[in-house]
């Protein structure tokens, strides 16, 4: 019937047709010819076009209901089904959020395409050094120089001027407040990282003398409901230098590799006499913004001038120069580094700054895409386990005409509604998470529900994952013969065994590398909290900010001393623990400087009663003496300074760093004064005034009543700054909080691991029980045992452990020798963190394929042999 109604509307078009060509073009007749077929054949395509979409609707509804009803009749393992999905997208999605945190740091920066920090090396005697550290002068010989620099600046964060703690108050007020995060800056540099200003001047915060600059949240707590500007602030209790707040800025971005929250102008500012014109000492990181279209590599070539022009002359004219030193500073080169660069460090600068490590960014990266794929698997495992259960229906659709592409669909659609209800409980599970997840990694973490990103990454990743966890199972079930599938006949799972075990393997594998990890990780924490080294950390205390007491700290000590609970009490900055001072030097033994190569040490200025507070040992000669005055010029070292400098008997000999020459009077044991990463270096004790800290030994186990008597002393003394005191033993601790933390994070993600790899298995067990049920039947009829069908349905399961075992044991050697090597002092890697994790992985395999094979053995016979 529609083809005789177009030969009719075809003939009578035509007709027209030739009646508008005697009246009009020919191009305007086909023009009229054309629109008039498609007014005469809109209505067909309109309603056909209906039918198309309707027909398309109506099959999809009818997929999502049927998904629905499969999902919703099995709840267990659709519960399983969903809920390990959830578990590995959580994880997936926090680890997401760690690394975007981690590769978004200083991307804030308006230009910050053309800032860069400049970078010196130094190549001596084979070896290469880097830093970022110049004289003071530097940044003004690049402005004067250098056409293609657009601004110059720097800052320092050196203790001994003042950067890092203090105690601050307003000027009106009696009572300081000790804060952390100061930095001394320049103008220059105010302007290269563009600090948005909440109040002031960004023009000239911080160039004139004697301005500081904080930040919004200390100007709330100091100044709330004032405004700061002009206002006198104090540190450190020195009212002959009052500082005037120039400018408000917001608070830093925690993606910034600075972070400070009060910045002291360095404009007129001179830490010690001539320092403004010394060339030798370095203390000054420097930053630059490029002009645009600037050739950085030409530039940095460019850079090399300033070392005849400056340095060399610089040095010359403070005299005192030896070879290795006019070597070393002729051998300095520039490179420029990108700020977005700096914070993970990629070149191993040394900066005093915290970085991130781009390798444990690698590390979770893999752990998040192995966690996903595990529960890919286990998606997969669980779909071709019930298989049977959906046999009948996929050989019935067939037998009615059902094409195996709408049987794909079908199962694809259903993969994407578990994908769908998956990705919405994980994003649940990761926001609930994330405080806990944020602590363990130490990092300021939000979760992004506001970032428009998130729905567009949500819905793709949804059908991304929903379609490739869905293929293979789609595939495999629509693969079913119909004439097999009715007569009962579905052994479809035997042609797919090997990629089934290679799955299982592969989430075993990574799941003990994990327990293999944890397990390395504690023992190397436990290793470095216990190994004894060489001082006496226990019942120590810290007393913090002493400086501020400045003459009468003396007196402090001798009140402290008359405590009945206080043992011995030592005053100095230098503790073997991260945090305190540091002094690097280059030593020579007496006559060598010029002829011998510097020997890099630490040299810490300490009182009388240093080494008997720590419980330092003396191996030679004697410790300082109060009743010898030429022991304020005397030193002594420990047995690494002895040997560095080939001293076999160093009591009597003289050393010295090219400036100043001390007799040595003893010398110590080696004791860990820096983290077990590192070697102990040589180090030298002098007789110095250090009062940045004072450490006290208790002699009692009433700790409380001792801290309570230590209290009231410094009341007495410094009744205006509250009292702020550390265990030494717990700052020891804290210098490995990273390895805590490493271990925390392998730990989680093990359990997770085995958690979403047990599930697989459970899959697997039940996929192999549902197989081989006809099989069990009748060996139970022919007398067969539980525990011969136990044995059956566990063997081959164990075998697939097993044969993780081995696979995983080099690999978690490997990767965990890799991981060793940052520690200079380190456990040995032994047999039996094996033989612990073998026995692990297979009571945890054990356990969880358990139920599904005593089930098997407790069926009845009859049931599966009805059919037959």
């Amino acid at each position: 019937m529609r083809d005789d109604l177009a030969e009719e509307v075809h003939g009578d078009l035509e007709e027209k047709f030739y009646s508008m060509m005697q009246n009009k073009s020919l191009f305007r007749a086909k023009l009229s010819y054309w629109y008039q077929v498609f007014q005469y054949m809109r209505p067909f395509a309109i309603r056909k076009s209906k039918s198309y979409h309707s027909n398309h609707y109506a099959m999809f509804e009818s997929y999502f209901k049927i998904g629905w009803r499969n999902l919703s009749r099995q709840k267990m393992y659709s519960s399983i089904k969903i809920g390990g999905f959830a578990a590995g997208i959580a994880a997936c999605l926090l680890i997401a959020l760690f690394v975007k945190t981690e590769l978004g740091y200083d991307l804030h920066y308006a230009n910050g395409d053309r800032i860069y920090r400049i970078i010196r090396t130094n190549n001596w005697r084979g070896e290469t050094s880097k830093g970022v550290h110049f004289p003071a002068p530097f940044a003004d010989a690049l402005k004067g120089d250098f056409p293609e620099l657009e601004k110059v600046g720097r800052y320092t964060a050196v203790e001994f001027f003042g950067a890092g703690a203090n105690e601050f108050r307003r000027a009106e007020q009696i009572e300081s407040i000790h804060e952390e995060g100061f930095l001394f800056m320049d103008q220059g540099l105010l302007e290269i990282l563009e600090l948005p200003f909440v109040a002031g001047s960004p023009q000239h915060a911080l160039a004139e003398p004697n301005t500081i600059v904080i930040t919004q949240r200390k100007a709330d707590k100091y100044f709330r409901g004032e405004d700061p500007v002009g206002k006198l602030v104090i540190l450190n209790n020195d009212e002959t230098r009052q500082y005037k707040v120039s400018g408000v800025i917001k608070d830093w971005p925690v993606t910034s590799h600075l972070q400070c929250d009060f910045l002291i102008t360095l404009s007129g500012r001179e830490f010690y006499q001539g320092e403004q014109n010394n060339w030798r000492n370095a203390n000054y990181p420097v930053y630059v913004l490029l002009r645009p279209g600037t050739d950085v590599s030409s530039l940095e070539q460019k850079l090399s001038l300033v070392v005849n022009k400056y340095f060399v002359p610089g040095i010359v004219k403070a005299g005192s120069v030896d070879n290795d030193e006019m070597t070393w500073t002729k051998s300095m080169q520039f490179k420029l580094q990108p700020v977005k660069e700096i914070y993970l460090n990629l070149d191993d600068i040394g900066d005093d700054l915290s970085h991130g490590d781009v390798r444990y960014i690698t590390l979770f990266g893999a752990i998040a895409t192995f966690i996903l794929f595990i529960a890919c698997i286990n998606f997969i495992n669980l779909s071709t386990a019930k298989s049977a259960n959906r046999a009948r229906e996929v050989g019935l659709r067939k037998v009615v005409g059902s094409l195996r592409i709408s049987l794909i669909k079908q199962f694809l659609t259903e993969s994407l509604l578990f994908s769908l209800f998956s990705f919405v409980l994980g994003m649940v599970i990761a926001w609930l998470l994330l405080p806990y997840f944020s602590t363990l990694v130490a990092k300021s973490i939000d979760f992004p529900w506001k970032e428009w990103w998130l729905l567009p990454a949500f819905t793709a990743g949804t059908v991304c994952i929903g379609i490739v966890a869905g293929l293979y199972p789609a595939f495999y079930l629509s693969s079913f013969k119909p004439a097999l599938v009715l007569k009962g006949m579905v052994s479809r799972g035997s042609k797919s065994s090997s990629l089934r075990s290679a799955l299982v393997i592969f989430q075993f594998t990574i799941s003990i590398v994990l327990i293999v990890g944890t397990l390395i990780i504690q023992r190397q924490m436990n290793y470095v909290l216990n190994k004894k080294v060489g001082y006496d950390k226990d019942q120590v205390v810290v007393l913090q900010g002493a400086h501020t007491l400045g003459a009468r700290i003396t007196t402090l000590k001798s009140e402290l001393l008359r405590l009945p609970e206080v043992k011995q009490v030592t005053i100095s900055g230098y503790l073997p623990v991260e945090g305190t001072k540091r002094n690097g030097n280059g030593f020579f033994k007496e006559g060598g400087k010029g002829v011998d190569a510097p020997v890099g040490g630490q040299r810490w200025s300490v009182d009388h009663d240093y080494i008997k507070t720590l419980g330092l040992k003396i191996i030679k000669g004697r410790d300082f003496s109060i009743d010898i005055h030429s022991d304020s010029q005397a030193m002594i070292i420990n047995r690494s300074m002895a040997k560095a400098l080939n001293l076999e008997d160093p009591v009597g000999k003289k050393i010295t760093n090219g400036y100043w020459t001390w007799p040595v009077i003893g010398v110590i044991e080696d004791f860990h004064f820096e983290s077990m990463k590192q070697r102990i270096g040589p180090l030298s004790l002098m007789i110095e005034r250090s009062p940045n800290s004072v450490a006290v030994k208790v002699n009692t186990q009433d700790i409380p009543g001792a801290i309570r008597a230590i209290s009231k002393v410094w009341k007495e003394f410094s009744p205006n700054q509250p009292i702020r005191y550390s265990f030494l033993d717990e700052s020891y601790a804290r210098m490995y909080d990273d390895v805590e933390r490493m271990g925390s994070i392998f730990r989680n993600f093990a359990l997770l691991a085995i958690l979403v790899a047990c599930l697989g298995l459970f899959a697997l067990s039940a996929f192999m029980v549902e197989q081989r049920n006809k099989e069990i039947s009748i060996r139970l009829v022919l007398g067969a045992s539980m525990n011969s069908i136990f044995r059956l349905l566990t063997s081959n399961f164990l075998k697939l452990v097993c044969l993780s075992l081995v696979i995983a044991v080099p690999l978690s050697i490997y990767l965990m020798q890799e991981w060793l090597k940052e520690f200079a002092y380190k456990i040995e890697i032994t047999w039996d963190v094996f033989l612990l994790t073998g026995f692990m992985a297979v009571g945890i395999a054990l356990l969880t394929i358990s139920y599904q094979s005593i089930r098997a053995a407790l069926m009845k016979p009859a049931d599966c042999l009805r059919s037959e």
